[in-house]
């Protein structure tokens, strides 16, 4: 439906002058990624990528912490000096601890062996996620106990059996089985699993996801998470008569703090306004994501070394933020209202060094939701994530989607790298940006059948692709900061080139559609959601400036208006013959 908003699209389609505009972009871009790709090391990504991989990370726990302070140290190596919030400092970081809200959890050891067995089934040296988030301590001894197989993880099946003092074996969500057979029901643990198809677990026998279990301070019972190859002996031996199972396990917890890291390039003219990088330190996997903190702290180093030698000088300010997915980058948006208000553009690194020949992944460009997240058609395409929640109301139209995605494919020409985009999603570092109405991109890989499971190790990250994300971020937060009228009009043809050919393409799917009994109004819709899209984001390029706009640039972006509003209602008006 078109609605009341669209009267401002329609006036710039009227009133704007035509002229024909170039689609040629500057060397502007091409200048930042060379001086990136000169200083950038895909392997100094990959070895802080390596030592955040060999930690258990939650928030709190030893191995989250020692994560932020190996950046932390490396941030002081780069140039950066401690300073508090609002410094002078060119090159800053500064450690902000907040109150955990729980306690901490570190994973430490555990076996488990069936009878006559002195091999474990399972062991945590080789099976990392084999312990539920929140469990405690066996007895030093270990629990020697009877198995009991639910084949019904209901309530009400659960509730008519004896299950105190026993362990209890389920294929369902180790939480909710959780809840039900040991505190409403007595058992003193339970065995889960529940490993989604996208794992492929049957291929890879022996992989196990990483799950949690409420933390129980009275009970302080346990769970163990079962790879396909666990689960299925564990059937066999139950085929043969009633099974006592011996499960040793340590674990600590205790109270602890949050810690958040931010380093800043200050910039030298409008310092409140920012880019701001998110990259997760908790989840225990290598991709999963320590790819997102080394690939930021190498970013972070080569800012710090290109500006130490003179060869950028940013207008404005380059944040990069590592701590607890979205309630850190959550908190750092609203905590301070004046500062968000500052946050020109926000971006989340989240699994971006992946071996896409080993994990089966590709990278992917989250895009801010733009139609293509309602009529998913075409090359857009959902990853088996799924799709977010989008209202068209809800819309921030901007040219951050296609400038990013043009600058990763600018830097595949160089290296042959593969760039994909799918439609919103949601579920990471860039979600709190786009809740505050703040241009939000996520740079990740998926699907990754390793994703989540305790076979997401270093061997499945590239160096290569660390560098080409690292480079290709990097460069769009230089070229952006810079507040350059020579980087607004590339993003001018930039923007008005990828609208261009959006309508086309749009036009030949509802074409088709249409023949396929699709009512032409329907077709129509969508058509005007991309031209509205479109005639809305191409003029949020005023926020890359910090002077007045000339009376060029103003030309160019009516004249960029004409063409998408003209290519609109041409496109629409073949949909009637």
């Amino acid at each position: 439906m078109i609605n009341k908003n669209s009267l401002y699209f329609l006036f710039i389609i009227l009133i704007a002058p035509f002229q024909t505009t170039a689609q040629e972009v500057s060397s502007q871009l091409d200048k930042y990624l060379e001086l990136v790709r000169s200083e950038y090391s895909g392997q100094k990504a990959l070895e802080t990528t390596a030592f955040v991989a060999d930690r258990w990370r939650s928030p709190g726990n030893t191995g989250f912490d020692e994560s932020i302070f190996h950046v932390q140290k490396q941030l002081e190596e780069a140039g950066y000096k401690q300073a508090e919030k609002g410094s002078d400092e060119k090159l800053s970081y500064r450690l902000e601890r907040y109150p955990l809200g729980k306690l901490a959890w570190d994973p430490i050891d555990a076996k488990i062996y069936l009878p006559g067995q002195d091999k474990p089934l399972l062991e945590f040296s080789s099976n990392r996620n084999m312990i539920a988030i929140n469990s405690f301590s066996t007895p030093k001894k270990g629990i020697e106990a009877e198995v009991v197989y639910i084949e019904s993880c209901d309530k009400a099946s659960i509730e008519k059996l004896d299950l105190k003092g026993k362990i209890v074996f389920g294929e369902c969500s180790g939480y909710s089985l959780f809840k039900l057979a040991v505190e409403k029901q007595g058992a003193i643990g339970i065995l889960s699993y529940n490993i989604p198809h996208y794992n492929q677990p049957e291929k890879h026998q022996t992989s196990i996801p990483f799950t949690g279990i409420p933390l129980n301070s009275e009970l302080k019972t346990w769970a163990i998470n079962l790879s396909y190859a666990a689960k299925t002996a564990i059937h066999e031996h139950l085929k043969k008569g009633p099974l006592k199972l011996k499960v040793n396990i340590e674990t600590k917890i205790f109270p602890s703090e949050e810690l958040t890291l931010i380093a800043e390039v200050r910039g030298s003219r409008q310092a409140e306004k920012r880019f701001v990088f998110s990259a997760h330190v908790q989840e225990p996997g290598a991709n999963d994501n320590a790819s997102g903190v080394g690939a930021q702290m190498e970013m972070a180093r080569v800012a710090a070394t290109l500006l130490k030698k003179g060869k950028i000088a940013p207008d404005r300010t380059i944040t990069f933020l590592w701590g607890v997915e979205i309630k850190s980058t959550n908190r750092y948006i609203k905590q301070d209202p004046t500062r968000a208000a500052g946050i020109h553009w926000g971006m989340s690194l989240d699994m971006v060094g992946e071996d896409t020949e080993k994990t089966g992944g590709t990278f992917l460009i989250e895009k801010m939701p733009d139609p293509s997240a309602i009529w998913t058609r075409g090359e857009d395409k959902h990853t088996e994530w799924g799709a977010g929640e989008v209202d068209q109301d809800e819309f921030n139209p901007h040219y951050f989607n296609d400038l990013i995605e043009y600058v990763c494919r600018r830097q595949a020409t160089a290296t042959n790298w593969t760039v994909n985009t799918n439609p919103f999603e949601g579920g990471s570092d860039h979600q709190p940006f786009l809740n505050a109405k703040i241009p939000g991109l996520l740079l990740w890989h998926f699907t990754d059948v390793f994703y989540h499971t305790d076979t997401d190790r270093i061997d499945k990250v590239s160096p290569t692709t660390l560098a080409n994300v690292g480079i290709s971020a990097l460069s769009s937060a230089l070229m952006l900061t810079k507040a350059s009228e020579t980087t607004a009009i590339d993003v001018i043809n930039i923007t008005e080139y990828a609208a261009l050919k959006r309508l086309k393409t749009e036009s030949k799917l509802s074409m088709a559609a249409i023949q396929s009994g699709t009512s032409i109004a329907n077709e129509r819709n969508i058509l005007w959601a991309w031209g509205y899209w479109y005639g809305r984001a191409l003029p949020k390029v005023d926020d890359i400036l910090i002077d007045p706009a000339s009376e060029e640039l103003k030309l160019k972006i009516d004249n960029a208006l004409t063409k998408i509003g003209q290519r609109t209602l041409e496109e629409m008006s073949k949909l009637e013959k």
